[in-house]
């Protein structure tokens, strides 16, 4: 059987997990990609898991580019079905994952397998083609079983492992999907102290893997560990990239790193600025972060204009009135909110773990919620 294109297999799971983690509760679902990429900007308002971006066909906040134009998560109509899936399963705080391209698949007679398996044959190659097929089709819990035989059938395939890790990201499972990621990079690396050699495909899709699995762990409470990873990334890749920008400025804006951040987020945005994203409205907090209220408050104004009745929206955009000095229109404004979701910016747990705004922020929602009677 004939080589599968790449660009097939780059369609399959944009996942965004934020499971009570550092990401915002203003957010919305996207959907899957193949290799993964996650972002962890958003909640999905509100929820705890903040699902899959949803991808468009160039390089914007739900997509990730490869050098030909391809790599992007809507490029066939199996995405879109991925899409609906995930925004039904996952209201998941992550953020973006990134797609890997499919893996070549040889003929037995003219290809021999390496010990670090990127192409297969036989039946794990039909079970891994049936899998796939089932993931795009939405039906997770079915393609994770044949992808986790595939990884006892071919337990040296590097596709096997990351394809698990993305059925695993959908259903939540950050830490299983963790460690599939950390196997597939694994195995990448080993294929590519190999070098290059006629007739024998390497690993090329290293800076995705890292990508998902920084993702990953940005989600997931390892944030020093998910920085080192979309760093990596970021290099591999060697040119400006929205998914993993998005990503890296997150976790540089949790690690405290808020200069770095800030430059991070204004090259992602300048790469989406025709279309205002979630991922936004954390750029203009660590604007406000860095004392830069004049920009975090234009960026705020986009923010507000297209998601007006976001809750998250609406208590951020307060604060950046509070500390323009209009009290009484930030005081207005925040009780635009309805009660139940504004009393949750008077829990510290709920600032520091689920939503993860910067110190100024936080301090500004505390004076606020003192301000109306929802904390003492």
């Amino acid at each position: 059987m004939g080589a599968t294109s790449p660009s097939s297999t780059r369609n399959i799971v944009a996942v965004l997990i934020a499971l009570a983690l550092p990401t915002s509760a203003f957010g919305f679902t996207p959907p899957l990609q193949s290799h993964t990429v996650v972002s962890s900007d958003l909640i999905s308002l509100g929820n705890n898991m903040a699902g899959l971006k949803a991808v468009n066909t160039k390089h914007t906040i739900n997509d990730v580019g490869d050098d030909e134009g391809v790599n992007t998560i809507n490029n066939n109509n199996s995405s879109s079905s991925r899409r609906k899936f995930m925004s039904s399963v996952a209201s998941l705080g992550l953020s973006s994952l990134a797609i890997l391209p499919t893996p070549s698949f040889a003929d037995e007679a003219t290809i021999s397998t390496p010990p670090v398996q990127v192409v297969l044959t036989g039946d794990a190659k039909k079970l891994f083609n049936e899998g796939r097929a089932l993931e795009a089709q939405g039906n997770i819990l079915a393609a994770q079983r044949l992808y986790t035989k595939v990884t006892k059938i071919s337990p040296t395939f590097i596709y096997g492992w990351s394809s698990l890790g993305n059925t695993l990201v959908a259903q939540g499972e950050l830490n299983p999907a963790e460690e599939t990621y950390t196997k597939a990079i694994n195995l990448c690396e080993e294929s590519l102290k190999g070098g290059d050699s006629f007739g024998t495909k390497r690993c090329d899709d290293l800076y995705l893997l890292l990508l998902n699995r920084g993702s990953v762990r940005l989600n997931n409470g390892m944030t020093k560990e998910a920085l080192v990873d979309l760093q990596k990334s970021d290099t591999l890749r060697a040119r400006p990239d929205a998914i993993i920008l998005q990503n890296l400025a997150r976790a540089q804006e949790v690690n405290a790193q808020f200069y770095q951040s800030d430059r991070s987020y204004d090259t992602a945005i300048s790469m989406t600025a025709n279309e205002v994203n979630p991922f936004w409205l954390r750029s203009s907090m660590v604007k406000y972060q860095l004392d830069n209220v004049t920009g975090a408050m234009d960026l705020m104004r986009r923010v507000e204009n297209r998601f007006p009745e976001a809750p998250e929206v609406r208590a951020a955009y307060a604060v950046l009135l509070l500390g323009r000095g209009d009290e009484d229109a930030a005081r207005k404004k925040f009780l635009e909110i309805p009660d139940r979701q504004r009393k949750k910016y008077a829990d510290r747990d709920y600032l520091d773990k689920v939503i993860s705004w910067p110190p100024k922020m936080k301090d500004g929602v505390g004076y606020l919620s003192k301000a109306v009677g929802d904390s003492e």
